[in-house]
């Protein structure tokens, strides 16, 4: 994650050129829509921390009070995608990316992966 000066937001890493990232601060192909919090920010965002460690071969490598990485390997070739999130509280938002690492097209598993999140935490009740 970048911050180039502490009063500006706090950006995801711009997605490549390939297919194989989606983020919720991109455009075109790349974007996918941010979590729009109900309830209390920080609620929501601890309850993304819980959703990715119980995605199967995930782990949270980096976290802060208002940022999250995680990464997730894939089952047979081993390969790790990087998963960032950003608190906006206030704008009542989660941004979020995912990305693999390696190779140039990933089947649609980052834009699944994150949709699967975005599923978990509606049936949680902590975003729209």
């Amino acid at each position: 994650m970048t911050l180039s000066n502490p009063t500006e937001a706090k950006t995801l890493p711009p997605c490549p050129k390939s297919p194989n990232c989606v983020s919720s601060q991109a455009t075109g192909e790349h974007f996918i829509p941010p979590f729009k919090i109900k309830g209390k920010p920080e609620s929501a965002f601890a309850a993304l921390k819980n959703a990715l460690t119980g995605q199967s071969r995930t782990v949270i490598t980096e976290a802060s009070g208002d940022t999250v990485h995680a990464e997730a390997t894939s089952l047979i070739f081993r390969f790790v995608d990087d998963i960032e999130a950003i608190l906006d509280a206030d704008a009542g938002l989660i941004h979020i990316r995912s990305a693999s690492r390696v190779g140039y097209s990933d089947f649609g598993v980052n834009r699944r992966r994150v949709e699967r999140l975005r599923t978990t935490l509606q049936q949680a009740g902590v975003i729209e």
